[in-house]
C-alpha cells in the first residue's frame, strides 16, 4: 500500500478510526467499476419480462385488496355516523 495517501476519519469528535479509505484516481475508479460490472450476471430478457409481468400483477391484486378494505371500512364509519343522527 505503499505510494497511496490514507485518510482517516474520526466519528462523531471521537479520535478511533472509524474508515479508513485509499485515494484511487478517477480513472483507476472507473476502470474498477467497468471490470465489476463485467462480473455482473444480467438477467435475461424473458426473466425481466416475467419479474415486471409479477409486479404488475401483485400491485394490482394489492390495489383490489386495499380498495375493498376501504370500501368495508366506508360503509361502517357512514353507518355509525348515520346512527349519530
Amino acid at each position: 500500500m505503499t505510494g497511496k495517501r490514507w485518510r482517516t476519519y474520526a466519528s462523531l469528535g471521537t479520535f478511533a478510526k472509524a474508515r479508513t479509505v485509499a485515494k484511487t484516481s478517477p480513472i483507476e475508479f472507473i476502470r474498477q467499476v467497468q471490470a465489476e460490472t463485467r462480473k455482473v450476471v444480467w438477467p435475461s430478457r424473458r426473466q425481466t419480462a416475467m419479474t415486471a409481468l409479477m409486479v404488475v400483477v401483485m400491485t394490482t391484486v394489492l390495489a383490489l385488496f386495499f380498495l375493498g378494505i376501504d370500501t368495508v371500512f366506508d360503509q361502517i364509519v357512514k353507518t355509525l355516523l348515520g346512527l349519530a343522527k
